[in-house]
């Protein structure tokens, strides 16, 4: 069985190319942290090289800027070349099959700050308001007997 699942942060921001064929592809890195740190405290991370194909790639290069946090699940891959000098060089890396964002668009400072993960490509069209729908508090009349104000919540 060959399957890796990698929560990580992007390296920098993904570029979208295309093969002679016409088919999309992102190549990127992607920063995982490992579990512990070291001696002096700090978290170590590795550089994990993944490619991706086609609308998954598009998407990636659309909507994820350096330094966003992403999901990918997908195969390891070891290839083969032979540089310039004619030494054998070898890459390995994940060819992924599904990429998922994270994190909401908003919650990166870089210009982007509607939509949430996935979904973020849908424009959802403000909808006017009718005579039944208000913006009051519709919690405002419950009483809680545990003592925890709205600023204790975490939503």
């Amino acid at each position: 069985m060959n399957r890796v699942i990698l929560v990580g942060r992007l390296v920098k921001d993904p570029e979208l190319k295309y093969t002679p064929n016409d088919i999309p592809v992102v190549q990127f890195v992607l920063a995982v942290n490992r579990q512990f740190t070291n001696k002096s405290g700090e978290r170590q991370a590795d550089f994990i090289n993944c490619v991706v194909w086609r609308a998954q790639a598009e998407n990636l290069a659309k909507f994820m800027r350096k330094g966003s946090q992403i999901g990918v699940e997908g195969q390891l891959q070891v290839r083969t070349y032979e540089d310039n000098g004619g030494v054998k060089r070898y890459i390995t890396e994940v060819i992924c099959d599904s990429i998922h964002f994270l994190e909401p668009k908003g919650a990166r400072n870089d210009g982007y700050s509607s939509g949430y993960g996935d979904v973020s490509q849908y424009d959802i069209p403000d909808v006017p308001k009718t005579k039944e729908q208000s913006t009051e508090d519709p919690f405002k009349d419950i009483k809680s007997t545990y003592g925890v104000s709205d600023d204790d919540l975490p939503f």
